[in-house]
């Protein structure tokens, strides 16, 4: 299993993603698109990088809106693949 970061890693390694943060115990990321469209084409994007690294993200879409939550679920919290999901998902565009 993969091991829970201290609360002090999670505040540091959070402090380095600019457009993530701290829910509970989730990473949280709000992305606004042009249209439903544009959403959807971004999400789209998630499915390989989320499978390669068989890391899912909890996904919600709203119309234009795209709200992206990532914990590691059998870890019960946040692990370092988080964190470097939310790092992947950071770089696409």
């Amino acid at each position: 299993m993969t091991e829970l970061l201290s609360a002090e890693e999670i505040s540091q390694r959070t402090n380095q993603l600019s457009d993530w943060k701290l829910e509970g115990n989730k990473l949280q990321c709000v992305k606004v698109f042009k249209n439903f469209v544009e959403a959807v084409s971004f999400v789209n994007q998630l499915v390989d990088p989320a499978e390669a690294s068989q890391h899912h993200p909890d996904i919600e879409i709203s119309y234009n809106k795209v709200i992206i939550n990532l914990t590691t679920h059998d870890a019960g919290g946040l692990t370092e693949q988080d964190f470097s999901m939310a790092k992947e998902i950071s770089a696409i565009e």
